[in-house]
């Protein structure tokens, strides 16, 4: 996982609450877990004006003009902002892979749903919490300047407008270091891969018939006679 830091972001709004991870990824589409790919189909139901399925060339599918993901001056946007309860229903994670396969390394809302909100973080990128107002606000200021940018550091917790302005958020202690630093759960365990290797090198010398792949060793341990 690539380490998060800081970001100076283009920003696309998603003028909508309670957006479930259907429509953030349809589940027609849940049939890989490579992790990529799925950009493409990110809001698709919205974002195109016919049934998307699997394989579909989406270069020539029928766009609807209205979503903002399709506006020309959002293209290469890497910051979304949505409204409150972000990625509820289930807790696909092809809803966090499709918005980073698409681009988008901050989200800014609200609330999020608690499992959707986890595995932005599992997935190198920033889920925000923002008051209502700020929010708002921001929504606003999107809306009457075209390329209206956003500029996000980790570090410090702090956003920074156009205008200079400076926002405050707040992200667990452990998060916020995972983040920071691109630490996965894989990364997290392999931290502790000196005391994996300790332990397991004690068991072998307590119970060498558990690594023992021998025949004779391992018709033991289908009968149970290694624990009479």
């Amino acid at each position: 996982m690539q380490p998060f830091t800081t970001l100076d972001g283009l920003v696309v709004p998603v003028d909508r609450a309670n957006v479930d991870t259907d429509a953030i990824i349809p589940k027609q589409f849940m049939k890989s877990i490579r992790r990529t790919g799925f950009g493409e189909n990110l809001f698709d139901e919205w974002r195109y004006l016919d049934r998307g399925e699997p394989g579909q060339d989406c270069s020539v599918r029928p766009r609807n003009p209205d979503f903002a993901l399709n506006d020309a001056r959002y293209q290469g946007a890497s910051i979304l902002l949505t409204r409150a309860n972000f990625g509820c229903g289930s807790s696909r994670e092809h809803a966090p892979w499709a918005l980073h396969d698409y681009g988008i390394r901050v989200l800014i809302a609200p609330s999020f749903a608690d499992i959707f909100y986890g595995n932005c973080f599992k997935n190198g990128m920033l889920p925000i919490v923002l008051p209502d107002a700020q929010v708002q606000r921001l929504f606003e200021e999107v809306e009457a300047t075209p390329g209206f940018r956003l500029g996000v550091d980790l570090n410090s917790q702090s956003i920074t407008t156009l205008g200079g302005r400076t926002l405050r958020f707040e992200v667990d202690p452990f998060r916020r270091h995972c983040l920071l630093n691109g630490l996965d759960d894989i990364a997290l365990t392999l931290e502790r891969e000196a005391d994996i290797r300790q332990y397991e090198n004690s068991r072998r010398a307590l119970e060498p018939w558990i690594f023992d792949a021998s025949q004779e060793n391992l018709q033991k341990l289908y009968q149970g006679d290694c624990f009479k």
